[in-house]
């Protein structure tokens, strides 16, 4: 995963407001040779082996399931919810989707490049008390932070695969 990196937000992220206005976040991208529309990623995101994971866990232990069907909707902008998510921002190439707790923020962006396109992927974490400016994240995720690095390059590296396999069908 050596060409998955942690690359700053790019200026028209919609998740933007949340690192400005001192949430915890962060943002991995990957360039592939190939053109990617903002569906075909996040249909391979969602759908990726990796995501299937989660999707089991978010089914078994908060009742949340999902299926590819309703990551494909998603992904065509025909549906604001996927499992454990609520679309709260939708641009063209990105979305940022809200988790059912309201504490998790989670974004999926695609840019142009020189041949091909970047493919990103980013996280917020809103901490207790945000916005009062006292928020804090604590104990649990600091100790689960480097956990949630690896995790977000393993969930990109998969969409990756997934988004050029179905690019070359």
């Amino acid at each position: 995963m050596a060409s998955i990196k942690r690359c700053a937000l790019p200026d028209e992220a919609l998740l933007r407001g949340y690192a400005e206005r001192g949430a915890y976040t962060d943002c991995f991208a990957v360039d592939v040779a190939a053109s990617v529309s903002f569906a075909a990623f996040v249909e391979a995101f969602y759908t990726s082996a990796a995501f299937r994971c989660e999707r089991f866990v978010l089914t078994w232990v908060v009742a949340k399931p999902s299926s590819d069907d309703e990551a494909r909707r998603l992904a065509r902008g025909e549906a604001e919810r996927f499992a454990a998510w609520t679309v709260e921002a939708r641009a063209p190439d990105q979305f940022l989707a809200c988790d059912y707790l309201r504490r998790t923020r989670s974004w999926l962006m695609v840019a142009p490049t020189k041949g091909g396109t970047r493919l990103y992927f980013g996280t917020a974490v809103v901490p207790v008390g945000f916005g009062s400016g006292g928020g804090r994240l604590g104990f649990p995720f600091n100790a689960l932070l480097p956990f949630h690095k690896l995790y977000a390059r393993i969930l990109l590296g998969a969409a990756r695969g997934r988004a050029l396999k179905q690019v070359r069908l």
